[in-house]
């Protein structure tokens, strides 16, 4: 710990620094001084139980004049190991915020009304309260509950999903005389996804007449047939939507069963005319995925995402818009080098606001939409927020700027103003404040090195409290999954980077092939060669950062999951004696066996070139295969695996942990039966973070 002199120091330079000016001359109060000093000193680092002490803020919505937030703060229960959702309240230029609802339960909501009636999911039902004060009321009485709601503008119909008993795969459902039996019968693929067997039940989108809460008699869209909207595993309401004049809506399926459906991206949106019946594709002759339908402020053309290449789930994704008189459609962001998260339209239809990755952030950007969409020239796209930040979704437009829910390494999400004229954002909520208030700082970085293969490099590096250049620190190498997913300043709550610095460790994250925002090219670089310049990429930035006078060389460790896993696995066989220890989590290890017991094989037909006994994907399955790299293995290494991980199946952890323990090498293995890919259980995610710093104290 820094002794008071150093403190004062600091202190006294920090102030001068920020003014502009040297160290001031003349004297400061003393009981200002005690006062820095004492605040400071109070200060500590972060530990795994702070992770799950902060609220989780999600934007829910802006009252009609714009001036008003609805959001919600979910905290979680140590004692009963759950969380707990509420809605509240803040108006937007300033004040303090209010609880909206306090029932016991997570609320959610659907709609707020030109008369600033919040309609929200409370229970499966939809409840209305209005944000000038009142009780809650409850509007419906459904048997089943309601999910996914949509209400018509209109507000005359109803839209909303709910499962339906398409083919009977579960042994009770075919022998009703067997109600005590648990089997499942296949005939086909697609028989489990993510972390769930299929029963032979399917989401279906549903329709009916709505009146104030009474639902009559509800028509299902995909009536029997053997498809999901929205889709799985993780559709929500986002596939729906109504059109502005209520006569009809929208839905994305992808209309594929068993194989075909294991192997395709191709989701469609799809259009259902209530007056009709009739149902059109939208998108027909788009192999990719198709998603987010969204119609303009005045309704006259329709919008959506699309990537172009089936099979392909990193695809570049592009933001088309349709004119609904002409049917003419363009591609509104084909000549820009970079991938679109989500999109906005300007309340006067003028512009579409995204957001997407770039160079190790996620930022706010808009694009012009041509009053013609025969016009030849491309739509402008200007980049408008730039900060050490990641803006990670739009809530809303107001007359100064837009309402947006920003992260950092060191801060969960809060909404924020981000303001037109001086680009500047304005935080709105403060949930967490108080406990980042009561926490040692850990610095964050960007740092750019060279690859092996001469490019530029960037890693984020994130140092630990109280950081002393002439020490020596532990230093974690983080591996990042997806294989294309971005290592920006987003913030996680369980690969928490604040809270492995806060331990004492420095971390560093590079930007390494196949991560969104540094150009399409780079992101596509790491299909077919998993193995390859990624995995030296990582080298590069290790043996790059050894230099530095304060890494302690020997103390050395990497870490990440699923492709990150994967990636651990294959540096213990490359390393060369970089590292000292290793931790995986859900990670691939054996490709020939993930091939074979994965669920979503377009990925891995795309990724990885196809199955193992084509001989054209040799390179895969023997040089970037982890398990044929095994006789280098001699580093001690924890895995931890998921029981109901089915994207990476639990034969690959315990594969990895056989050799280990069949080689001698000191390891363990952490198996969670009830989690998935992630750690979704609160008591289990203090397992989780137990094990992994008690193995780096014992490792490291």
């Amino acid at each position: 710990m820094m002794n008071r002199v150093s403190i004062l120091t600091v202190l006294l330079l920090m102030s001068a620094s920020a003014m502009g000016q040297r160290a001031p001359e003349k004297k400061i109060e003393k009981s200002v001084l005690t006062n820095k000093i004492n605040e400071y000193l109070a200060k500590r680092p972060m530990n795994a139980e702070d992770l799950w002490k902060l609220g989780r803020v999600s934007a829910e919505g802006l009252s009609a004049d714009g001036s008003v937030l609805v959001y919600g703060v979910s905290n979680y229960s140590f004692e009963e190991n759950k969380s707990e959702k509420n809605l509240f309240t803040i108006p937007l230029k300033g004040g303090d915020a209010k609880p909206f609802t306090t029932d016991l339960g997570s609320e959610t909501v659907i709609e707020i009304t030109s008369s600033d009636d919040v309609i929200y999911l409370f229970k499966g039902q939809l409840w209305k309260k209005n944000l000038k004060g009142g009780a809650a009321v409850q509007l419906t009485d459904v048997k089943e509950g309601l999910s996914d709601v949509k209400i018509s503008p209109y507000k005359k119909h109803i839209l909303f999903s709910k499962q339906v008993l398409i083919n009977k795969n579960h042994s009770v459902d075919k022998y009703a005389d067997l109600s005590k039996s648990n089997i499942y019968i296949y005939d086909d693929l697609d028989y489990r996804h993510w972390d769930t067997f299929n029963d032979g039940r399917f989401n279906h989108p549903f329709v009916a007449t709505y009146d104030n809460g009474k639902i009559g008699e509800a028509v299902d869209l995909l009536e029997g047939q053997p498809f999901y909207s929205p889709t799985a595993p993780f559709g929500g309401a986002e596939d729906f939507a109504w059109s502005p004049d209520s006569k009809s809506v929208l839905y994305v399926c992808k209309k594929k069963f068993g194989k075909e459906y294991a192997t395709s991206t191709n989701t469609d949106i799809y259009q259902y005319d209530l007056a009709t019946k009739q149902t059109k594709n939208l998108t027909e002759g788009m192999s990719g995925y198709d998603t987010n339908p969204t119609f303009s402020p005045d309704g006259k053309r329709f919008s959506w995402l699309s990537m172009k290449t089936d099979g392909y789930e990193a695809d570049k994704n592009d933001i088309i818009i349709q004119d609904l008189a002409s049917g003419v459609k363009l591609n509104l962001t084909s000549h820009w080098d970079e991938t679109v998260n989500a999109f906005y339209w300007s309340k006067d239809g003028k512009k579409i606001y995204f957001v997407a990755p770039t160079r190790g952030t996620v930022q706010l950007f808009e694009v012009d939409v041509p009053a013609n969409l025969n016009v030849r020239s491309l739509p402008k796209i200007q980049q408008l927020s730039q900060g050490q930040f990641d803006i990670s979704g739009i809530v809303g437009e107001t007359k100064e700027g837009l309402v947006v829910t920003s992260t950092k390494m060191t801060q969960a999400t809060e909404v924020y103003l981000f303001n037109f004229k001086n680009k500047n954002l304005t935080q709105i909520t403060s949930v967490n404040d108080a406990k980042y208030a009561g926490w040692k700082e850990t610095k964050v970085e960007g740092r750019f090195t060279k690859a092996s293969d001469g490019a530029d490099l960037f890693s984020w590096v994130i140092y630990p409290p109280d950081f002393d250049p002439t020490k020596k620190y532990p230093t974690l190498l983080f591996c990042q999954g997806g294989p294309q997913s971005a290592t920006t300043q987003g913030y996680s709550y369980r690969w928490n980077f604040q809270l492995m610095a806060s331990q004492g460790y420095i971390v560093i994250l590079p930007n390494r092939r196949g991560m969104p925002g540094w150009g399409t090219k780079w992101n596509q670089d790491i299909s077919k060669d998993w193995g390859g310049q990624a995995i030296q990429d990582y080298l590069s930035a290790i043996d790059d950062f050894k230099k530095e006078s304060y890494v302690d060389n020997d103390r050395i460790g990497a870490i990440g999951a699923s492709y990150g896993g994967y990636s651990v696995f294959m540096l213990a066989g490359v390393h060369e004696g970089r590292f000292k220890t290793f931790i995986s989590h859900c990670g691939l290890f054996n490709m020939e066996s993930w091939y074979g017991t994965t669920e979503e094989l377009f990925f891995a037909n795309y990724d990885l070139g196809g199955p193992y006994w084509d001989k054209a994907n040799a390179k895969t399955y023997q040089d970037f295969n982890p398990i044929k790299h095994i006789d280098k293995w001699n580093t001690p290494i924890l895995i931890f695996q998921g029981g109901k991980d089915y994207r990476v199946p639990v034969g690959q952890g315990q594969e990895a942990f056989q050799v280990a323990q069949l080689k001698g090498i000191k390891s363990r293995f952490v198996y969670m039966p009830d989690e998935n890919h992630w750690v979704l259980s609160g008591h289990n995610a203090q397992v989780w973070q137990r094990e992994f710093f008690g193995w780096l104290n014992e490792t490291l």
